[in-house]
């Protein structure tokens, strides 16, 4: 295992005026931009070098090309030869090999609980020290919570730690062990002559550099910052991008939000998106870097395809965030709610967040959730009729949608997800009824009971999304379909909403903008109880629930 290190200095956008986002300059403005300017982020840009694709379809990537933009040159100088001058050049190629170990080797580690998001393992991993046992959270494909590999690191020890565990009734733990007889390896190429070192840094003069997994230049990427490639905690490599934290959300807002968005609305999901990030620095302790460059984190390509109306909404909210008692929100957002927003709880298990709870995404009012809650089965199925006076009307096919799906599909789609998770009726062979048991108050479901042939279980709240195609979101209600023998052949999903639903509608903020609502207005209607600051010493960028006492984060 090496480490490479490539430095190509620091790139920092031109941020103009210091104005904050409701349009004036002041001196906490001028504080928060510079230390926003200050923080430099460490993103996962490539997870997995050395691994099979984590979705399928994906191409597994073998080489990588690093490359200086016209009329520069990479500086590439080996740090364990002190001697040895740097090695000027315009491209660096890194290639994955596979190197047969001259023994097998055990590969093994206890996992605890498998969830398929960050913040539901999380919250398990807290269960699980609260029993007395260090963990820590990964993200092998699935998110996961492991024993802690350093404390629980013989055989026997592990063996020891399940059999306790499965002694008291719990069932989900099990060993994921492997025997290896290969290990990727790392060559990189330099005019045409091959590296070996355990350590290599790269400086480029303009502080830019294109990074590209293929051979077509449409694909290539440029980065601002440094990169550096990392073992990780899987046995591979990260290439992971250091990039000052208002240069990252260059290659996040325009992604996220879109290109033609409304430029208040821009500034809202900027503003958010900073927050999001600095809040969430913990998601890969386990590899040592800090986030990922997929929807599993914020969507970020770099400095590729970036927007003006983005970069003046980053410059003109340089340093903002958004806080509850000065300690920055959890920024959830998604694409469209279905015309209310969700609790935190509704989607995840953890701690309640008193600023994510449900909304009617209206600008005017359109009903009363108070009065008339959306946990009733025909109370829902008349909200989900409307479709007028909301923020996302006429967003067609995210707003409102109805798919149907076979037996024989749905059934599919349940055993993959099942094998998955590894769960005792993964080998059944077909649904034979689904039932909706329970919805939140905003009208997401929290239990769906499926029948199969081999017996009964129970999906709950984000895992229906997990488990089958269908659902766009858990905003919706069933319809059995029957064939002409009245036998039941399959069943329509009538919903609204693409995604988690909490927090920010994106879509939402899009009319609210449009009608002339500022991004200040549009977070305060969709985080209620927050307010919005400049970047500074005080603010507690994440902590631990308060009961449990433990460490806080705030770089």
């Amino acid at each position: 295992m090496f480490k490479i290190t490539i430095y190509l200095g620091v790139f920092l956008i031109g941020i103009g005026s210091c104005q904050s986002a409701i349009g004036f300059t002041t001196p906490s403005a001028i504080a928060a931009e510079k230390k926003a300017q200050d923080i430099a982020l460490e993103i996962g840009i490539i997870q997995r070098l050395g691994a099979a694709p984590m979705i399928d379809g994906d191409p597994e990537i073998k080489k990588v090309t690093i490359q200086s933009t016209p009329g520069d040159t990479l500086q590439v100088s080996f740090p364990g030869k002190s001697k040895a001058a740097p090695i000027k050049t315009q491209k660096v190629v890194l290639k994955v090999n596979s190197t047969r170990l001259s023994q097998p080797k055990l590969a093994e580690k206890l996992i605890l609980s498998d969830r398929s998001t960050f913040e539901t393992a999380e919250d398990s991993a807290k269960s699980w020290q609260r029993l007395g046992i260090e963990v820590e959270v990964a993200q092998p494909g699935r998110w996961q919570v492991w024993a802690k590999r350093d404390v629980y690191q013989t055989p026997l020890i592990r063996r020891w730690l399940l059999h306790s565990l499965k002694a008291n009734g719990y069932e989900d733990p099990y060993l994921d062990t492997k025997i290896l007889t290969q290990k990727p390896d790392i060559v990189w190429e330099i005019e045409g002559q091959k590296y070996n070192q355990d350590e290599v840094e790269i400086s480029s003069g303009k502080n830019l550099v294109k990074v590209n997994t293929t051979e077509k230049t449409e694909e290539e990427r440029l980065y601002g910052g440094s990169l550096r490639l990392q073992p990780n905690a899987h046995g591979e490599f990260t290439l992971v991008n250091q990039v000052p934290l208002e240069t990252y959300l260059r290659g996040v807002v325009p992604h996220e939000i879109g290109p033609n968005a409304p430029p208040q609305a821009v500034a809202a999901q900027s503003i958010i998106a900073r927050t999001y990030a600095l809040r969430n620095l913990r998601r890969f302790q386990v590899d040592d870097y800090q986030l990922c460059a997929t929807v599993h984190c914020q969507v970020y390509y770099g400095l590729k395809d970036t927007n003006p109306i983005s970069d003046r909404a980053i410059a003109k909210t340089a340093g903002l965030v958004l806080t509850y008692d000065n300690e920055l929100i959890d920024a959830l957002y998604s694409s469209t709610t279905g015309g209310v927003t969700a609790s935190f709880e509704d989607t995840w298990n953890g701690t309640e967040r008193p600023y994510l709870q449900p909304v009617i995404d209206a600008p005017k009012p359109v009903w009363d959730l108070l009065k008339y809650p959306l946990d009733n089965e025909q109370t829902f199925r008349h909200f989900i009729s409307l479709t007028k006076g909301f923020n996302e009307t006429g967003r067609t096919g995210v707003f409102r949608w109805h798919k149907n799906r076979s037996i024989a599909d749905l059934s599919q789609d349940l055993r993959q997800y099942l094998l998955k998770t590894r769960h005792p009726l993964a080998e059944f062979k077909t649904i034979e009824s689904m039932e909706i048991q329970q919805r939140s108050r905003s009208g997401r479901i929290l239990a769906l009971n499926i029948q199969t042939d081999l017996g009964k279980l129970q999906l709950h709240k984000n895992e229906i999304r997990s488990a089958l195609e269908p659902p766009r979101s858990t905003f919706f209600y069933l319809e059995p379909i029957y064939n002409k023998a009245k036998q039941l052949n399959g069943y329509s999903f009538i919903g609204g909403g693409f995604g988690h639903g909490v927090g920010l509608s994106q879509y939402g903020s899009y009319n609210l903008a449009k009608l002339g609502w500022s991004a200040e207005k549009i977070l305060a209607f969709y985080y209620p109880q927050t307010t919005l600051k400049p970047l500074d010493d005080t603010i507690v960028f994440w902590q631990e629930d308060q009961e449990d006492s433990l460490t806080s984060i705030n770089k």
